[in-house]
């Protein structure tokens, strides 16, 4: 889940770019000196993050946004150097940071004509700490409740087309999940657990990848308890929806095999 989107490759050139000002470049010293966060006027401090966040050094361009926001709390680049940090924080894949300076802009800002790239930050921020199925999927629901808010708020922005596109991967991954541990559960002969879990997949992520094998895993789970009544609805459901499958192709066999005789629902 790492990859970057090319919107947000778009998306990162336009945060840089807005961010400009007319001010002659300053601040270019070493290291030392940047890390050093003596009291600096907010047209060199700023320039000072922004040239660090333009070599890479993208923490501590961070840190020196986070500066300038303690050291000009009222000026108006504090609330640009706020999402700057995020986004530096981003860049550097601080996730947890980039998530918090987001936040604590939207606390601010909540009006803000950048909020919806703040909320769109930190729905990228969960999105690409997604780990595999194998793995607890906290963050996954994290990424996906984040998304559904930057489509709930603005829903016409380029963000929300970007967020539409990471909701249908992230709920294919959650329903991913729930496929591994109903064939846990199958492997184990909890026959009725493992059904559930095929059942939560075809009721809440149905427009994923994994409903026709979820529909193929009913029908295996209902014949092993006894219910081939009900492998022949879940039969039915795949053979209408998904004629042409494996899946189908192999619960019509097991049909075939164990209940040959049940009628239709």
């Amino acid at each position: 889940m790492n990859a970057r989107s090319p919107i947000k490759l778009a998306l990162i050139a336009t945060a840089s770019v807005a961010m400009l000002v007319t001010a002659g470049c300053a601040g270019r010293g070493n290291q030392a000196k940047d890390t050093a966060f003596v009291a600096r006027d907010v047209d060199t401090l700023y320039m000072a993050a922004k040239d660090r966040l333009d070599r890479g050094d993208t923490k501590l361009a961070a840190a020196l946004f986070d500066e300038v926001e303690r050291q000009h709390p009222y000026s108006p680049w504090a609330r640009r150097a706020q999402l700057m940090s995020a986004f530096s924080y981003y860049v550097a894949r601080d996730y947890t940071k980039a998530i918090q300076s987001a936040q604590r802009f939207l606390s601010i800002h909540p009006g803000n004509r950048d909020a919806p790239y703040a909320y769109y930050l930190i729905g990228l921020s969960y999105y690409e700490q997604i780990s595999d199925v194998s793995r607890d999927q906290k963050i996954t629901r994290l990424a996906l409740d984040s998304m559904n808010e930057v489509v709930r708020r603005y829903p016409g922005t380029r963000y929300a087309a970007d967020a539409r596109l990471k909701i249908d991967l992230v709920n294919d991954h959650l329903a991913g999940k729930e496929m591994e541990i109903g064939r846990f559960y199958q492997r184990s002969g909890r026959w009725l657990a493992a059904s559930l879990r095929f059942r939560n997949v075809i009721d809440s992520y149905q427009t994923t990848s994994h409903t026709p094998e979820a529909l193929y895993r009913m029908v295996e789970s209902s014949l092993a308890i006894g219910v081939p009544a009900e492998a022949q609805k879940a039969a039915a459901v795949l053979g209408s929806n998904y004629p042409g499958s494996e899946w189908y192709k192999k619960a019509f066999d097991l049909m075939q095999k164990y209940a040959p005789n049940t009628p239709a629902a």
